[in-house]
């Protein structure tokens, strides 16, 4: 067997999984507006408990019903029992345990202003005379209780295990840190204070669960960016406090919403694979407590090596299930190649989640997250000769859905590699993993059996010779033109030739554009460069980046000493300078180079388009030939079309 310790089993009280995966608490806006579980929520754990995960949670669950946000699950009332043992249910079915994270939010919790904000001291609202007040004794007795009765709840609805959420700076964390907490009653003070609302709540919870039934409790290791914040001895010793309460296995994470540290709650690709996995073995160590390490462990042998090596009991392996569900049956099996490989880009999970935009949550590299039971792939009725014109992610992602229906496609490919753009972003700092993933990604294309022809342009005599049933073009985009005067000067590049190396640069460098593409090309250049500025347009740069890659990014700049003018437009390329206008005033910038990176543009498509359609052959544009877009995007409409055909 494939990873022999990871695919052990473990026992913690009377609980026993068969292997030492862990699928986490994860936000999916699934509930109902009014927190009732959803079959959207049931098959979203069915296929991964299918997948072979030893241990499902559900996401945050909320106790108290005056602090329950709306489209969150909710335990805090018997009405939520028979869906959540609906839930249980089909996990157990599936061949899974099912665990509830209990949750009482505090600060997040105003997300939705009709609910209570239970936080241990006031805190102002910036913009506004109105301060948060801090929670009386009667308010913290009654959250107590409602962690005990949602724990009677739990095991009323048939699950396994519970988890207690007290870190990422929900109402437990903020009692512990003595960043938030400023109490000088018997809740705040020394750390035995600060940690008795906690002792409370898992007191609670214990004398209301089978004495055989395991407590898990999540923790921060230390607080990240609040001065003055929890330290790791800190927690170590309050976890000690938990284990003497009846605390049995620890979930070991990092991070608080009310700071940067957001970057450790759902880390983005920027971070090391394994981050804090040195932290949950100090505490496992110090406490001789289970321990679960977290933090973007995505790789089965990385996962093995954790556990094998006594660094943890456990693994949270959490967007790569969501990125493939049959992660650990494919772990198992000895087919680790074939997993579908998170890359942190937090594009669905982080971003889809925080955006109104996005009913609930979605992954670029599975579309079919959130609609398991809809997205089931269906054979073809008549299989069809199909030419995918384009071989970068989203033409693979079309051609392998295809393949699998029992299409036959022949994907065409005009450069000599596969992976596209995404495989070029991959050049940037710290974002190996998506050039891995795209290059991945054709070889897993190929080993399914997808005819693959590199160096092949796809033109009219090509779709002739062909004689396909159908075309999809998948042909990308290429960067945008600046049109200045000076523009076609020798020193001036594009984004594209710089991350694939085709063009040097050197001296001092002007980068005309700060948005994603634009910054990471300014870290690219870091080291090859004297000095790099950024010439944005826009009020701001990295405005097209998510918020947390957004962070990673902003501080790599400054920390790398890259200038960034905002508000100001680039009118005129010279020999050895870039004239900017900003605020009706132009500003000569002495530069050796000029990269311009202002955005990409659909490739040109429209011949074979033509040829299609005076041939009777249905044709079909995806991802950046319709449009330059997010690769979330390319990949989700290159799903939907490949299944439609």
């Amino acid at each position: 067997m494939a990873y022999e310790t990871l695919f052990s089993p473990i026992a913690i009280r009377g609980l026993e999984l068969k292997n030492r995966i862990m699928f986490p608490a994860m936000g999916t806006k699934m509930a109902t507006e009014d927190r009732f579980v959803t079959q959207q929520v049931i098959d979203y754990h069915i296929a991964r408990a299918v997948g072979g995960c030893g241990l499902n949670f559900t996401e945050v669950c909320s106790v108290y019903k005056l602090a329950s946000p709306k489209k969150f699950l909710a335990i805090s009332e018997d009405k939520y029992i028979p869906g959540l043992r609906k839930l249980v249910d089909a996990i157990h079915d599936a061949g899974g345990k099912a665990g509830v994270q209990l949750w009482l939010g505090g600060l997040a919790v105003g997300s939705d202003p009709e609910q209570m904000i239970i936080i241990p001291s006031p805190i102002p609202v910036p913009g506004t005379e109105y301060t948060i007040p801090g929670a009386d004794l009667k308010t913290i007795k009654e959250a107590v209780k409602a962690f005990g009765e949602a724990a009677s709840r739990a095991v009323q609805a048939g699950f396994d295990t519970i988890e207690f959420h007290a870190g990422h700076n929900y109402t437990p964390h903020s009692f512990l840190s003595p960043f938030f907490n400023r109490r000088t009653d018997e809740y705040g003070g020394v750390l035995a204070n600060r940690a008795r609302f906690l002792i409370e709540c898992i007191e609670a919870i214990r004398g209301n669960i089978p004495e055989d039934m395991p407590l898990f409790m999540r923790i921060d290791a230390h607080d990240d960016y609040l001065e003055g914040g929890l330290t790791i001895e800190e927690v170590i010793g309050f976890c000690r406090m938990a284990k003497a309460a009846g605390v049995d296995a620890l979930d070991v994470s990092r991070g608080n919403f009310s700071s940067s540290a957001i970057i450790y709650e759902v880390p983005p690709i920027d971070l090391p694979r394994g981050f804090n996995v040195d932290n949950a073995a100090r505490i496992r160590r110090e406490t001789g407590m289970t321990t679960v390490a977290v933090g973007r462990i995505n790789d089965p042998g990385q996962a093995e090596e954790i556990v094998a090596g006594g660094k943890a009991d456990m693994v949270v392996i959490g967007r790569a299930q969501l990125a493939d569900p049959e992660f650990c049956n494919k772990a198992q099996a000895g087919r680790a190649e074939e997993i579908v490989r998170c890359v942190g880009c937090n594009q669905g999970c982080y971003d889809g989640f925080v955006s109104p935009e996005f009913a609930y949550i979605t992954c670029l590299r599975n579309p079919a997250l959130g609609r398991e039971a809809e997205y089931r792939l269906t054979a073809a009725e008549l299989p069809k000769k199909i030419l995918v014109a384009g071989g970068g992610i989203a033409g693979l992602e079309a051609a392998m859905v295809l393949k699998r229906r029992g299409h036959y496609p022949i994907v065409c490919e005009a450069s000599g590699s596969l992976g596209g753009q995404f495989a070029l972003a991959g050049e940037a700092p710290r974002k190996e993993e998506m050039k891995q993933a795209a290059l991945a990604m054709g070889e897993q294309a190929g080993r399914e059996g997808v005819e693959i022809r590199l160096n092949t342009p796809v033109t009219p005599s090509l779709v002739a010779e062909l004689q396909p049933d159908e075309v999809v073009i998948a042909v990308g985009a290429v960067p945008m033109e600046l049109k200045v005067p000076g523009s076609q000067l020798p020193l001036v590049t594009n984004s594209h030739d710089v991350l694939s190396g085709k063009a040097k640069v050197a001296g001092q460098v002007v980068i005309v554009g700060g948005g994603l593409v634009g910054l990471e090309v300014a870290e690219y250049v870091h080291g090859m460069a004297s000095e790099i500025t950024v010439v944005e347009m826009l009020d701001q740069v990295a405005k097209d980046l998510g918020q947390l890659r957004s962070i990673c990014v902003m501080e790599s700049l400054l920390a790398s000493g890259v200038k960034t003018l905002t508000d100001s437009k680039c009118v005129e390329i010279k020999e050895h300078a870039v004239v900017v206008e900003s605020g009706g005033k132009l500003t000569e910038l002495p530069c050796d180079s000029v990269v311009v990176a202002i955005g990409a543009k659909s490739r040109r498509f429209e011949e074979i388009e033509a040829y299609c359609r005076d041939h009777g052959i249905p044709c079909h544009a995806i991802g950046d030939a319709v449009r330059a877009r997010r690769a979330l995007n390319a990949v989700a409409e290159a799903n939907e079309v490949a299944r439609a055909i």
